[in-house]
């Protein structure tokens, strides 16, 4: 029952979202249309205590303009297009309604898989809303074998079809990231925690281009990028901090102010040939010898 009134909240929120401004017959007829009406009309009191419980559960208004004929409209609607988990989860509950309305197509639509959400995700979530430690049995790459280690999760964080959790682990002293999918055991504490009111987990990330956080400097780095990649690379940038400071017909440069992570290497590298690091020197030495050590390989 719960997850009916979750989809109802989210179709409604999708609906007014992509109509920009709608009236309640308006509303009424594509409800009729989807598979969650049954074939009845929403009663008017069922969509205002649907507008309330929206409000209160991802904290989005959905307002009435009544000099323009009754148009309902998403209060700061550009604020969703910028990210986050209210984008996120309304991405996500939007395309399962519509899939489900349009089962007949489920075997003709494809996903990539995140097996690392299914078994943890819900316990380190439930940890960092209740303010709980977790206790984790982990199997590091770096490492042969799994240690255990006590964390304050603070944030979570996915990347690269893997879930993360960010938090103080008491064992070093600092703050580490772990994958959800390399935690052999998980179990929640007694233990209370205070997050702190000074991370951010937007800021701690900001200088990154992935999950990896290492002790460089902050760096201005250029690409120059070839061929129809430059699309690629505009539509959908590397980092926040992406400028095209060059265009021509061949080529453009993209310029950036991060630091060079591993991560970030492995992804320029992925690019192959259409990509080429021209600054900072030491970076685009550190693609070379990869790609020399890679050409290697096929010696």
């Amino acid at each position: 029952m719960t997850k009916d009134l979750f989809d109802k909240y989210i179709w409604l929120v999708d609906t007014i979202y992509r109509a920009g401004k709608i009236t309640f017959e308006e509303i009424n007829e594509r409800w009729l249309r989807s598979r969650l009406s049954e074939g009845e009309d929403i009663p008017l009191r069922t969509f205002h205590n649907w507008r309330i419980a929206i409000e209160q559960v991802f904290d989005i208004n959905i307002n009435c303009n009544r000099k323009g004929g009754y148009y309902y409209y998403i209060e700061n609607a550009d604020d969703m297009q910028k990210g986050g988990i209210r984008n996120w989860l309304l991405n996500t509950f939007a395309v399962n309604n519509l899939i489900n309305e349009s089962h007949h197509l489920k075997r003709r639509i494809l996903f990539e898989e995140i097996p690392s959400g299914r078994k943890y995700l819900t316990p380190v979530i439930e940890a960092m809303r209740d303010g709980l430690e977790l206790e984790l049995y982990y199997q590091s790459y770096w490492y042969e074998e799994p240690s255990t280690y006590t964390l304050q999760p603070y944030c979570i964080k996915v990347f690269k079809q893997r879930w993360y959790v960010i938090g103080f682990c008491k064992e070093r002293n600092n703050i580490r990231t772990f994958s959800l999918d390399r935690i052999q055991q998980l179990t929640t504490l007694d233990t209370k925690f205070i997050y702190p009111k000074d991370f951010d987990p937007e800021a701690y990330f900001a200088d990154y281009f992935g999950i990896m956080i290492e002790n460089k400097k902050l760096e201005t780095i250029r690409i120059k990028v070839y061929g129809m990649h430059v699309q690629y690379i505009r539509a959908l940038p590397l980092h926040h901090s992406q400028c095209e400071i060059e265009t021509t017909e061949d080529y453009s440069i993209f310029e950036y102010r991060m630091k060079p992570t591993l991560d970030f290497r492995q992804e320029l590298l992925s690019r192959g040939a259409d990509v080429e690091v021209l600054v900072p020197l030491f970076f685009r030495e550190e693609i070379v010898q990869a790609v020399n050590k890679m050409s290697s390989l096929y010696k």
